[in-house]
């Protein structure tokens, strides 16, 4: 079994889901890759990764209606990578219960980083809530 942090990548276009899956490999992190909304929440069900990735168009299912499945029943960090660049998007993707907001095009480097940021956000905070801050 892998014991490296499971990402999940909801991205339908091939080249810029396996662009992030080596980024994220080559910085620790296993990945798994559903090309399509229906596939997200049962992937995100049989083994919940740490974080995921979640394009806001999808063929299927719309990455907001996604989010917000997802934020029924799991408190899994979650940035939505999308080419919708508006104002009024990115209010929509965050108001959906994404914790982050990229627009396409973008730099694979900084999807990356807001990864480690939002994941030793939510180390820390699992830490704080029980009074084990790690320290």
């Amino acid at each position: 079994m892998n014991d490296r942090p499971h990402i999940l990548i909801v991205e339908d276009e091939p080249k810029l889901a396996q662009l992030l899956v080596d980024y994220l490999q080559a910085d620790g992190y296993a990945c798994t890759v559903v090309r399509d909304g229906h596939g997200a929440i049962p992937a995100l069900r049989e083994r919940e990764p740490v974080l995921v990735v979640l394009d806001l168009m999808l063929p299927g299912r719309d990455g907001l209606s996604i989010c917000r499945e997802l934020r029924s029943f799991s408190t899994v960090p979650v940035i939505m990578v999308t080419a919708r660049i508006s104002e009024v998007d990115r209010l929509l993707g965050l108001d959906s219960g994404a914790d982050d907001y990229i627009c396409k095009p973008y730099s694979p480097r900084e999807v990356v980083a807001r990864v480690r940021a939002l994941l030793r956000r939510a180390r820390w905070e699992r830490g704080h809530d029980t009074g084990n801050a790690g320290r």
